[in-house]
């Protein structure tokens, strides 16, 4: 029998009564791991209110309980982090040291949210005016919702629930229906922890679970992060319904590449953050932009490449797993042919690469583009795949121009020996996420993920301090006590603090 993904509602793991259902599918070799349902309308209902509940009693537990329980969490994540790894690599494709990789990042956002006291401390200044002080309070708001993607599904939900409770919030989470199976097993250990009931509740769906998230008058706030399609609808229904949204959308991340970087670490960068993960990442490098002659680069670039190949989890040689689903393919595959077809020089094409024993795969192997304009579709759409294209300019300020035209703007990186360089490149980019002699430059938590521009919708951005903005709301408090007879004054009828 096959085995139906859970629910999480209120403390439980329960089987939904939904008839909608999709496979989910193990993409080297389509083994079918599960069913996953699309909750109810009722089904969804009961989470909000779960949580409404859960909030009603945890937003008065006290902040250093709130984070012993992430601390907790914290060792059972770890204690579990192999298991966890290899149950994300099955679910997804991606190579076991990618997936441990990726845990590994979600758990660094639990550790910051154990940090939850320091990170909610409020504002003091005695004696503002005579006799009179101020001082602001960190409170949580209410129920919040986390819309997660296919490619990441450990990293961002732990992105997002475990900071938003840690801020007395309680959480509603729809994971990505195409991966759900490691979720389900982050919230049996959150539970294991010793989180009460209705603290965090998993739904699966689709668009129609969605929008009941995004409309419902109990759910206060929502993290979504995903395609900018997806993206765009998620942001303006729901502002358009009262809500904080905060939206990490598309990217088309460019690598500049200066005459005096360093050969072999400017070579090894472009290889893996174009083709790790199998170029499904937010902040993979898509773009190669070489300021000189790029054919001083583009040769042994392919070469190095060429010898990179796709395969299963458990592949020790392996550098990276397949697409996600077979339409994801097919659309990389399409874009692949078009490239070829606007008129770009194709040094290495990866459409019909072939994984020995595993011939239903969604493989593509490592493709190299060169000659790239920027009117062809494979500069102008984000491929989500293991493609690289290339663009030569003639100087760094062309580079910056090119860049800056774009309308995203997740993640960017220059490779140089320059400090001037590089200074430059950093204040005048207009890029969130600007690496320097580092490829894929996303924040640990201490920091915030800051795409700008069309990556991005809201105004506070994911984990980090600006999250704890994100989750909380500010409660500023004026207070005089006298000390002694107050009689004899008059009416104070400015609006000036006496």
């Amino acid at each position: 029998m096959t085995h139906q993904v859970p629910l999480f509602i209120n403390g439980a793991f329960v089987q939904s009564s939904s008839t909608e259902k999709l496979p989910v599918t193990n993409p080297a070799n389509q083994e079918l791991l599960g069913e996953v349902p699309f909750a109810t309308h009722d089904e969804v209902e009961i989470a909000i209110v779960a949580a409404k509940q859960a909030f009603m009693i945890w937003k008065d537990v006290p902040v250093s309980e709130r984070a012993r329980l992430m601390m907790r969490y914290c060792y059972l994540l770890k204690e579990h982090h192999d298991e966890l790894g290899e149950l994300l690599a099955r679910d997804t494709g991606k190579t076991f040291e990618d997936a441990k990789g990726e845990v590994w990042r979600g758990i660094e956002v639990v550790e910051q949210a154990a940090n939850a006291p320091s990170s909610m401390m409020g504002e003091t200044v005695e004696n503002v005016a005579d006799g009179i002080d101020t001082y602001s309070y960190i409170q949580p708001i209410g129920v919040y919702a986390g819309i997660t993607p296919f490619n990441f599904p450990a990293m961002i939900p732990l992105w997002m629930y475990p900071l938003a409770i840690a801020c007395g919030n309680t959480f509603v989470l729809k994971p990505s229906e195409q991966d759900p199976l490691t979720p389900v097993r982050l919230a049996e250990l959150f539970l294991e922890a010793g989180a009460p009931k209705g603290l965090l509740n998993i739904v699966h769906g689709g668009p129609q679970q969605v929008d009941q998230l995004l409309q419902h008058p109990d759910i206060k706030g929502v993290s979504f992060v995903g395609s900018t399609r997806v993206g765009e609808h998620i942001y303006t229904t729901g502002t358009a319904a009262g809500k904080r949204v905060q939206c990490m959308l598309g990217a088309k991340n460019h690598m500049v590449i200066m005459p005096d970087a360093d050969r072999n670490s400017t070579l090894n960068a472009l290889v893996g953050a174009s083709v790790g993960a199998a170029g499904q990442r937010c902040m993979a490098i898509s773009v190669a932009v070489f300021v000189g002659d790029p054919k001083v680069w583009i040769s042994e670039l392919a070469d190095r490449m060429a010898v990179v190949r796709p395969g299963a989890w458990d592949d020790a040689g392996a550098a990276y797993g397949p697409i996600i689903s077979k339409a994801a393919r097919e659309r990389v595959l399409d874009l692949i042919a078009r490239g070829k077809e606007e008129g770009a020089t194709c040094l290495l094409d990866g459409s019909d690469v072939v994984v020995d024993g595993l011939p239903d795969g969604n493989w593509v192997g490592p493709t190299l583009f060169a000659d790239v304009t920027t009117d062809m579709s494979i500069y102008k759409e984000e491929i989500f795949g293991p493609v690289l294209c290339c663009i030569g300019v003639e100087t760094l300020d062309e580079a910056i121009e090119l860049i800056n035209k774009l309308e995203v703007g997740n993640g960017t990186s220059i490779f140089t020996q320059s400090g001037g360089a590089a200074r430059k490149y950093q204040h005048e980019i207009l890029v969130g996420q600007v690496g320097i002699n580092v490829p894929i430059p996303v924040p640990l938590p201490m920091f915030s993920f800051t795409g700008w521009r069309g990556s991005f919708r809201g105004d506070v951005h994911a984990y980090g301090k600006q999250a704890v903005r994100f989750y909380t709301e500010t409660k500023t408090i004026t207070a005089k006590w006298t000390h002694g007879d107050s009689t004899g004054k008059r009416p104070n009828m400015s609006i000036n603090l006496r």
